[in-house]
Order: C-alpha cells, then sequence, then structure tokens
C-alpha cells in the first residue's frame, strides 16, 4: 500500500497531509526517513510520526464534538494549553480530528479513526460542505455580501511566504440584523474571518454547526457523542 493511503486509512490524517509531513521529514519507516510514493507492507513495516506508531484500526470510532472557545484543536503541541483531548476520556485520545477549528471559534469537530471517512469530508473534490452561525461587527450591505458568495480575495501564508487566493462561491443566508448562516464546500485557515474582514467587518463570533451529512444539533458545549463504531 503507497505510504499516503496507509497514513490516511489509519486515520491519523489526509492523504494530501500525510504527503506533506513526508516532505517536512516527519515520517518514518523502520527507522528510516520515508519518500513520498513509498510503499509499506502493512503487516510487518513501521511507521512512526513524531512519537506514535500508525497502525491500521480493527475498529473504527466516530465522535462528534461541541468544542468550546479558548480551547485548541491539537494533541501534540504541549504548550497549546487546553486541547479538545482534555474533554474527551482517555480511550479516544488515539483519534484524530477531520480538519480544525481555530482557538476563538466553537463548534462541531470529528474526531476518527476511520480513513475513509477522514478522506470522504476533507478532500476537496469531494464537495463536503460545512455550515456556519457567523455574527460580525455592523451591518454589511447586501452588496458587500454579494462579494463573498461570488468568491473574493482573501491572503494565505504558507512556509513564510504570503499568496493570494480567491474563495469559491458560497452560500450566505442573513438571519437577523449582523448575524449570517454560511455554508462553505472548501476549509482555508480562518476562511470566514477573512472573508467578512475583506468586507470590513470582522466575525465577532463564530461556530460550525454541521460538516458534510453530520450536524451539532443539541449537543451541549464541552461534550461529544459517539455516532458510529463499525469492525
Amino acid at each position: 500500500m503507497r505510504l499516503n493511503k496507509f497514513i490516511a486509512q489509519a486515520g491519523y490524517c489526509s492523504r494530501r497531509k500525510a504527503d506533506q509531513l513526508i516532505e517536512d521529514g516527519q515520517v518514518f519507516i523502520n527507522g528510516t526517513p520515508a519518500v513520498l510514493g513509498q510503499p509499506v507492507e502493512t503487516t510487518t513495516d513501521t511507521v512512526i510520526i513524531g512519537d506514535e506508531t500508525i497502525v491500521l484500526p480493527t475498529e473504527f470510532t466516530t465522535i462528534l464534538l461541541h468544542k468550546p472557545e479558548h480551547y485548541i484543536t491539537t494533541k501534540s503541541d504541549p504548550q497549546a494549553g487546553q486541547t479538545i483531548y482534555d474533554l474527551l476520556p482517555k480511550k479516544f485520545h488515539h483519534l484524530h480530528p477531520i480538519g480544525r477549528l481555530d482557538k476563538q471559534t466553537e463548534g462541531l469537530i470529528i474526531l476518527t479513526n476511520d480513513g475513509d471517512l477522514t478522506h470522504k469530508l476533507s478532500h476537496p473534490r469531494n464537495d463536503s460542505s460545512k455550515k456556519y452561525f457567523v455574527k460580525v461587527i455592523g451591518y454589511p450591505s447586501k452588496e458587500r455580501v454579494n462579494q463573498i458568495k461570488e468568491g473574493i480575495e482573501i491572503e494565505e501564508e504558507k512556509d513564510g511566504e504570503k499568496s493570494i487566493y480567491k474563495t469559491r462561491p458560497c452560500e450566505i443566508k442573513n438571519l437577523e440584523g449582523n448575524t449570517f448562516e454560511v455554508l462553505l464546500k472548501e476549509g482555508r485557515n480562518r476562511q470566514i474571518r477573512k472573508m467578512f474582514n475583506s468586507i470590513g467587518h470582522p466575525v465577532i463570533y463564530l461556530k460550525r454547526l454541521s460538516m458534510g451529512p453530520y450536524e451539532l444539533s443539541d449537543i451541549p458545549k464541552g461534550n461529544w457523542r459517539i455516532i458510529g463504531e463499525k469492525k
């Protein structure tokens, strides 16, 4: 099996992210740095990322978590402060989040060891949607909101280099006054905040309501629910 597929099937991250980790020299096979496209023997090779040994699960678990504000979506940074794993029993600490929410954003996080589900919800070609509740400063005009709907230029930074990216068209519904429901089919870093900043109306509250077919619904803040266990 190709290494990036093996890592994704193990539920560690998406194939694209796996390729990035391999390129960055963070993946080792039998103690040797891995290379892109390298095959892995799933029954005999030892694959390690950081201090974690990657194995294919025999059972799959998926959890919906209502992340509060001020929690970080990570388990690898010892300086991160409160993380989403502080909200979960240790028996679920092997699960990995599908995507992230920034520290100031609350809402739905999906954690799983199901690589197929991770691929389905994170790969761009699958057009998986994400719904958000947004509150902004001021009252954007219809014309400005339409700029976001049609796609707007935002700045991105990767490896210390900045670039300009035009977002894909999205759906926006004005709920009342300065609150909106936004439906995206992509998920760039702090994308919604950047989009509204671009039209001069910074976000003051942001909550993810759904990812694909999975909804936050009535899960209390800081709580979680198991939605699937399969063999």
